[in-house]
């Protein structure tokens, strides 16, 4: 069963940046989105940011103009910059590839978390 793994994540400061990385551990075929979501403790799991296979990204509100989405097509990795972190961007992040609409592989997480 080919799985995501994600790394990158780790404790901050508020204003820091992390750079989280996401690889699938086997070959993976005919994946158009790939991205990421996030969990924080007691809230539900929201999507953070995608990216299709030509480049076309969005980005939940609460991150625009901070974090950006990156991917390397042939590898299907997925990367997330994030830059001029706050405390309520702490949470577990999750990554996602997609060949139709919902995601058909998740990442198993990785904390982020930011302090004040």
């Amino acid at each position: 069963q080919v799985q995501l793994v994600e790394s990158g994540g780790g404790l901050v400061q508020a204003g820091g940046s992390l750079r989280l990385s996401c690889a699938p551990s086997g070959t993976i075929s005919r994946i158009n989105t790939m991205g990421w979501y996030r969990q924080a403790p007691g809230k539900q799991r929201e999507l953070v940011a995608t990216i299709t296979s030509g480049g076309t990204t969005k980005y939940a509100d609460s991150v625009k103009g901070r974090f950006t989405i990156s991917r390397d097509n042939a590898k299907n990795t997925v990367y997330l910059q994030m830059n001029s972190l706050k405390p309520e961007d702490t949470a577990v992040y999750y990554c996602t590839a997609s060949r139709i609409r919902l995601p058909d592989y998740w990442g198993q997480g990785t904390q982020v978390t930011v302090s004040s």
